[in-house]
């Protein structure tokens, strides 16, 4: 058997452009992640249902309301 740790394989060295793309990729996966994380986090961890949104976007008081004048003009 050949000496060394793979048997006598050299395992090539990767180029720049790989490493850079790698990393780069890699980095955009886990900023992704962790923006999914912040915005939906409590409902896929079961925190939260997803048809709850009593405090997602302030008062609704006004539904019917769409920003007609009282007196029917538009």
């Amino acid at each position: 058997m050949p000496a060394g740790p793979f048997g006598g394989f050299i395992v090539p060295k990767p180029q720049l452009a790989y490493r850079v793309l790698s990393k780069t990729l890699g980095a955009t996966m886990w900023f992704w992640m962790m923006y999914r994380i912040k915005e939906d986090g409590a409902v896929a961890f079961g925190l939260r249902h997803p048809w709850d949104h009593h405090d997602d976007h302030g008062s609704h008081d006004n539904h019917g309301d769409h920003g007609h004048k009282e007196n029917g003009g538009h």
